[in-house]
């Protein structure tokens, strides 16, 4: 008995099935090499070839490479709670919970981290991609120092942030070699009583004194 050819299930080609798997795709692929090459050295054609798909196919959903970047740039919630849960709670250990939030969140698993290194990496060579960094850091920072005493609240959760992203910046794009070595518990105990200092505040000298006399 002969095998009839129609019988046979036939592979797909061309197109992936369905505007939003293939936009999905898209999207996907874009996030990975924003992340891994920057804005700068990020095609339409690295991130079609990445994807299965045709340039033209990438164009139809996104305009132009910064309207591709912009798209990628939706922050997944996990990474969101990261730092909502880290401010939250009483002040004690705070700078340790702060620290662990931020290198979680950009050095963490690639789907929560991969949008915000991204970001990062936009943010040196693009003003949309600055903009958006900044925008999302003062999020941030409003949501940390809502409930907490004090004017300068605000200014203290922003020393804290820019000191973070700066450590992130010099393990992961600047490459500084002491700091890309140092592993993750190493840097929190290092980092989170300075961090601790400049959110909750030094203590007064009436209680060192008394700290002192106990």
């Amino acid at each position: 008995m002969t095998l009839q050819r129609e019988s046979l299930p036939k592979a797909r080609r061309g197109r992936r099935p369905g505007a939003g798997s293939t936009r999905q795709a898209v999207l996907d692929a874009a996030r990975a090499r924003f992340a891994s090459d920057g804005f700068g050295a990020t095609t339409i054609r690295r991130v079609a070839a990445d994807a299965g798909v045709d340039v033209s196919q990438v164009m139809q959903f996104f305009r132009s490479k910064d309207e591709l970047f912009a798209a990628v740039m939706s922050v997944p919630a996990s990474a969101l709670e990261r730092f909502n849960t880290a401010f939250e709670g009483p002040d004690e250990h705070l700078g340790e919970r702060v620290v662990r939030a931020y290198l979680a969140a950009w050095e963490g698993p690639a789907l929560d981290s991969e949008p915000l290194m991204a970001m990062l990496r936009g943010a040196i060579v693009n003003d949309h991609a600055r903009a958006q960094l900044r925008d999302f850091i003062q999020s941030r920072l409003l949501h940390g120092a809502s409930g907490r005493s004090g004017d300068d609240a605000a200014l203290r959760a922003g020393l804290a942030s820019s000191m973070l992203v700066g450590i992130v910046t010099s393990r992961r794009i600047i490459g500084v070699p002491v700091l890309v070595a140092a592993d993750t518990e190493k840097l929190v105990a290092t980092v989170a009583p300075a961090i601790q200092r400049i959110l909750v505040g030094a203590p007064s000298q009436t209680d060192w004194v008394k700290g002192a006399g106990a």
